[in-house]
């Protein structure tokens, strides 16, 4: 018990003191976790409006595809990243495993069913609404995505949000791709994990404690989102 108050003690040591080591890892976490949610939603949030507008052929089975890619397994994820990035794979002259690179490739994979699925929601639920003002208008299907995902901004923000929550708790696709090497792909949750194994518990009970305030502020402002959409809809 004592070496659990001391272990508690220095780990919030090492967060008041922000301690090199451990800030490292909590930035490199945020820098890779914030690049491939932004890849993600520059390319899922217009992918899933898209689907929310169009109609076509086979609609429902890229839907089916879209849902089922959400619940991916990430250590699937991660080995099918390693395969194409490995020195044998198709994209293994660009040298990219066991960098961040592979990192943001394998968190962006996993983050972006999810964005283009709540936007594709989001978006189709807008479209019902606005439909006949858009076409009393003429606006094409490339203009009402983009007014659709202006109006719908704040509650697609929730979306980004999930996202960065999937993103920086991630941790089999990242250590698959990125190594846990130290000073170089070590990130929060592969750092947990090792340093747990170690003994170390002091600098995993801190970087638990930073992921748990991370995920206390994604829900915060998840919350705080929603009741500025709220207000605004009743404005």
């Amino acid at each position: 018990m004592q070496d659990f108050g001391a272990a508690f003690l220095h780990a919030f040591e090492l967060l008041l003191s922000f301690d090199p080591d451990l800030m490292e890892i909590v930035g490199l976490s945020l820098e890779v976790s914030l690049i491939a949610v932004a890849i993600a939603a520059i390319v899922g949030m217009p992918l899933g409006a898209l689907l929310a507008v169009l109609r076509f052929p086979g609609r429902g089975a890229v839907l089916v595809v879209l849902n089922a890619f959400m619940g991916l397994p990430p250590v699937v994820v991660g080995l099918m990243v390693y395969l194409l990035l490995s020195r044998a794979g198709p994209l293994g002259l660009l040298q990219l495993l066991y960098t961040p690179a592979a990192m943001i490739v394998a968190q962006c994979l996993l983050v972006m069913p999810i964005v283009a699925a709540l936007t594709r929601q989001t978006v189709e639920d807008l479209h019902r609404e606005y439909d006949e003002q858009l076409r009393a208008f003429g606006i094409g299907p490339l203009g009402r995505v983009a007014t659709l995902l202006w109006d719908g901004r704040y509650s697609l923000l929730t979306a980004l949000l999930a996202g960065f929550g999937r993103a920086s708790a991630e941790v089999g696709a990242v250590l698959i791709v990125g190594g846990n090497i130290d000073h170089v792909t070590r990130v929060m949750t592969t750092a947990i994990a090792l340093e747990t194994s170690k003994g170390n518990l002091a600098l995993a009970l801190g970087l638990g404690v930073v992921l748990i305030l991370i995920a206390m502020a994604v829900n915060a402002l998840v919350l705080a989102l929603r009741n500025t959409a709220d207000r605004l809809s009743y404005a």
